[in-house]
């Protein structure tokens, strides 16, 4: 099970739009990527997450302490927590859960990533996930340490 004391403040927009708007049942977020607000820096290692995001991720293989291992495979992973995390809390906000997430679209600048990427959503889903759509594109904003960036809609009726 995923932590989720983790602050909501894992950044605003870095420029002129909106994280989620609501309309009508549905809370459509911005697509999210991974970059600390506080450094203005993508999340590129496991150290740019919360311990207990690492301790979760440990028992999926990662967070080895191996630096030939880590290395390679903490900007997708640490990204994928990030982004995930930053999806769950803004479903918070509005007053859901993951579990009210019902679509995801993922951007991946590498699609070889996906498979990391989706045993760390497994995290956020542990039983079925979501409607997905995955593309691979060449590039994100605000930088190239990006290697991921998801959308989100989810489904969040208004008391009638």
């Amino acid at each position: 099970m995923i932590d989720t004391t983790a602050s909501a403040t894992m950044g605003a927009p870095m420029a002129n739009y909106a994280a989620a708007r609501r309309v009508g049942d549905f809370v459509f977020m911005s697509g999210v990527v991974a970059v600390d607000p506080a450094r203005r820096q993508a999340v590129t290692s496991y150290g740019d997450i919360p311990k207990a995001a690492r301790d979760a991720l440990r028992p999926l293989g990662y967070v080895t302490g191996q630096m030939s291992v880590d290395v390679y495979e903490a900007p997708i992973v640490a990204q994928s927590w990030f982004v995930l995390e930053r999806i769950r809390q803004l479903a918070v906000e509005h007053g859901g859960t993951m579990a009210d997430v019902v679509k995801l679209v993922q951007y991946f600048r590498d699609i070889r990533h996906y498979p990391a990427y989706n045993r760390v959503r497994g995290l956020f889903y542990p039983g079925a996930p979501p409607v997905s759509t995955v593309v691979e594109v060449s590039r994100f904003l605000p930088g190239d340490a990006l290697v991921i960036e998801v959308e989100a809609t989810a489904y969040l009726p208004l008391p009638r």
